[in-house]
């Protein structure tokens, strides 16, 4: 199976869902540091919709301007345009396999789609 990871190496539950990914048997992990390499807003439209979710519950809130900026109560492609436009706003870490999509927060929802 393989799985890709938009990773955040400073966050400790994208460095646990990323351990959990690696010590899965028969998991080939992709690692994108979406801060270095972030993804396209159509990319981000299509994890989230994958995963179920709106654009607007993939927020990062903490740390960020998202509130000030109206990002919450905001139109779907406006807040895509942010996250790919600062990728800061987006909350971590995602994690793609051919099973779907899941935002790993707490990190143990990985389960669900290995």
């Amino acid at each position: 199976m393989k799985a890709t990871i938009w990773h955040n190496p400073a966050c400790g539950t994208s460095r646990k869902t990323l351990a959990i990914l690696e010590e899965a048997p028969g998991v080939e992990v992709t690692v994108v540091e979406y801060l270095k390499t972030p993804p396209s807003a159509e990319k981000l439209a299509q994890l989230y919709r994958d995963a179920g979710m709106t654009p607007q519950a993939g927020l990062r809130l903490r740390g960020t301007d998202a509130v000030e900026r109206g990002l919450p109560d905001a139109d779907d492609a406006t807040v895509l345009a942010a996250m790919a436009a600062e990728p800061k706003l987006i909350e971590r870490p995602l994690v793609e396999t051919e099973k779907g999509v899941r935002l790993c927060r707490p990190q143990d929802v990985v389960a669900q789609i290995l």
